[in-house]
């Protein structure tokens, strides 16, 4: 610890992102990337970027990425806000618009990420426990708040809220904002936006996406939120007392293809339902219990074995999913959903391990 800290740095207990192990032969299935490649457009059109332009400053409103995405989803371009990245997004909606005197309510299982932001910001939080089935019950939210947020589906559980139940949330909670972090929602998940479209857009919803996983570029940074554009306005004056230009030009470029190929996301999205329905099918057969799950993994437990020790011996293997030292779910793994081949060493893997 230094002496020059700030006192709160010192309190801050960070996020840990999932491990990136530099092991030589590893089925790796701890992050949630996608198996599949990006769009060979996408690709494309990074390349055709990656030349001297480079020595200027990118658009720093990527207005041709927010049209692209108003395009797609049928609505505005000043409907649209961009970050490097749905963590950055998310940065500044908690500063933004969850920041408020009363505290802002999340699951008490969910995306880690959250609490570490009220923690750096300063925001005070609670926690709404997880139902029996580690179910979201919008019916626990009524409580008067200073914003609602949650992933739907919600990670790590993968367990997803229909929108006619997140419109309930909505017309009883219409003093602060209400955020759906839709981050795997292109696996089965019926997504929130279109609750924005025209005339009755909510004044108060705002839905948070990323490329990261169904359109496959993590490595490239790219993030993004639409909902009421007075909410995006508020972001933007964030964002620009933060980082004018948080997306560079081969990310904009990028993304502008990837978003504008949906039969790419489309094939590849239901090879990972595919393999999902089949893992979760031969998990059953070796006695998993494994929840319901419309994301690009699954959350499982097997009820005669501890999961750390589970987790350590697919680990010995060289085989890496996620493990998490929490009441409730210590004993679950998840698990993201790769390849055929992939699933197919796992499921070698755990029945060597469970004879």
């Amino acid at each position: 610890m230094s002496r020059f800290w700030s006192p709160v740095v010192q309190t801050l207990t960070p996020y840990v992102p999932g491990e990136q192990p530099q092991m030589q032969r590893l089925v790796k299935l701890n992050t949630n990337e996608s198996p599949y490649g990006p769009s060979p457009k996408a690709l494309a059109a990074i390349q055709e970027q990656n030349n001297a332009d480079l020595r200027l400053y990118p658009d720093p409103e990527g207005k041709a990425l927010k049209q692209a995405i108003a395009k797609l989803h049928g609505l505005n371009p000043n409907q649209v806000f961009l970050g490097n990245g749905s963590d950055e997004v998310l940065a500044h909606v908690f500063a933004g618009l969850l920041k408020q005197a009363r505290p802002v309510h999340f699951p008490d299982i969910t995306y880690s990420f959250y609490p570490v932001y009220c923690k750096l910001l300063g925001i005070e939080y609670q926690t709404v426990p997880l139902g029996e089935h580690f179910e979201i019950e919008v019916s626990d939210y009524k409580v008067p708040n200073g914003g609602i947020i949650f992933p739907n589906p919600n990670a790590p559980t993968g367990r997803a809220v229909p929108p006619s139940e997140i419109e309930k949330l909505l017309s009883r909670n219409t003093d602060s904002v209400v955020v759906i972090d839709e981050a795997y929602v292109d696996y089965g998940t019926e997504s929130c936006i279109p609750l924005l479209r025209g005339a009755t857009c909510p004044e108060n919803l705002l839905v948070v996406h990323t490329l990261s996983k169904s359109r496959a570029l993590a490595g490239l940074r790219v993030g993004f939120a639409v909902g009421h554009p007075a909410l995006i306005e508020g972001l933007e004056r964030v964002k620009n007392s933060f980082n004018s230009y948080p997306l560079g030009r081969l990310a904009q470029a990028g993304a502008v293809a990837a978003i504008e190929d949906q039969a790419h996301l489309e094939e590849s999205s239901a090879k990972v339902i595919h393999t999902r329905t089949k893992l979760v099918a031969e998990l059953t057969a070796l006695g998993f219990d494994t929840l319901p799950s419309t994301a690009n993994f699954i959350f499982t437990r097997h009820p005669k074995h501890s999961g750390e020790k589970l987790y350590q011996a697919l680990r010995d293997r060289g085989i890496i999913v996620r493990h998490f030292k929490s009441p409730r779910i210590e004993n679950f793994l998840r698990i993201t959903i790769g390849t055929d081949e992939q699933s197919g060493e796992l499921v070698a893997a755990l029945k060597e391990i469970l004879t």
